[in-house]
């Protein structure tokens, strides 16, 4: 019998509010669909490389910087875990912004590949394969799968993938995607545009409210996401109110992983979190300092997607757009 080989791999995942590494150990193609990746390490940086882009069209100096900084750490680890194959995708922030070219010539001096600004949809694809790879088996399909991230909110519809065929000339062990969309409705910039007052006012809240639905109900026509029968939400405002239901006094990802959450928990986290200030949220256990001015927001965002798709609940998933990157680094 032949021994199956993995392949290491690093998938780098930048997005408006942090970027975060994955060094993983893939299993053999020949170890069928359902064999998991391995994690070897992940990080997460908060460097909020979309500060002020909804505003200003362009990427912050200093927003580069603490990329930069974060980057070369990550690049160092790489080559010290002896990963062969590194993908780095970049999202929402460096899709708006006018200077790009200035974040795509670091990422490349830092790195030594480029950065792949990848489509909404290509982003909503590799959200998808992450989050749907491991999950469990009385999650009924069709998923509706949300990555609530800092500039934008992906919605993909799709289902398990099927053995031996292809999607797109692409292996579709990776994902079946029926319908994706990604609108901009991120917490970073949702806080930038309505969130003035700390902690906001009613009316701020109002209008964030009723932006965040027109974009929502647009999303849910477009994928559709209303004929799903699984919820899935992936990314940090997703996770933190998760550990905050839980009553987690530390982040566990290991319990937060797949943990089904309900409709009335998360309204009631959601009030919570947007009647606090920047200074009480940050005293919350679970709460990672870099997301305590946007996790109001988040977790709105969250609350009215559940509203307007009609769920009862969530499954908050650890893994996610990483993930999906790190399994398209698979040797067919």
């Amino acid at each position: 019998m032949t021994e199956l080989e993995t392949t290491r791999v690093a998938a780098i995942d930048c997005g408006t509010n942090s970027i975060r590494l994955l060094v993983a150990d893939l299993p053999d193609p020949a170890a069928g669909p359902d064999a998991p990746l391995v994690d070897v390490v992940r990080r997460m940086e908060i460097v909020r490389l979309g500060q002020g882009v909804d505003r200003t069209g362009r990427l912050a100096p200093e927003a580069i910087e603490r990329t930069r900084k974060a980057l070369a750490g990550y690049a160092a680890e790489i080559k010290e875990l002896g990963a062969t194959r590194v993908r780095m995708c970049a999202t929402s922030a460096s899709r708006d912004a006018s200077n790009a070219d200035e974040f795509r010539a670091m990422v490349i001096d830092t790195l030594g590949v480029a950065p792949e600004v990848v489509t909404g949809d290509e982003e909503a694809r590799l959200s998808f394969t992450g989050a749907v790879r491991g999950l469990p088996r009385d999650a009924g399909s069709p998923y509706l799968v949300v990555d609530i991230g800092g500039g934008s909110t992906e919605f993909v519809v799709g289902r398990r993938a099927t053995p031996g065929a292809e999607v797109d000339g692409a292996p579709a062990g990776l994902a079946e995607v029926d319908a994706a969309i990604s609108v901009d409705i991120g917490c970073v910039r949702m806080t930038e545009r309505h969130f003035a007052g700390d902690p906001p006012t009613p009316a701020e809240i109002d209008a964030a409210e009723k932006d965040i639905a027109a974009a929502v109900d647009r999303a849910l026509a477009a994928v559709p996401g209303r004929e799903a029968k699984t919820l899935v939400g992936l990314a940090g405002s997703v996770t933190t109110v998760a550990a905050i239901v839980l009553g987690l006094s530390s982040y566990q990802s290991e319990r937060i992983h797949h943990a089904r959450i309900a409709y009335e928990d998360v309204a009631r986290v959601t009030a919570e979190l947007l009647a606090k200030s920047a200074a009480e949220r940050l005293a919350i256990p679970v709460m990672h300092p870099g997301r305590a001015d946007v996790i109001g927001a988040g977790a709105l965002v969250l609350r009215i997607i559940m509203e307007r798709a009609g769920m009862r609940s969530v499954i908050a998933s650890e893994h996610d757009i990483l993930d999906g990157i790190a399994w398209s680094l698979q040797p067919e």
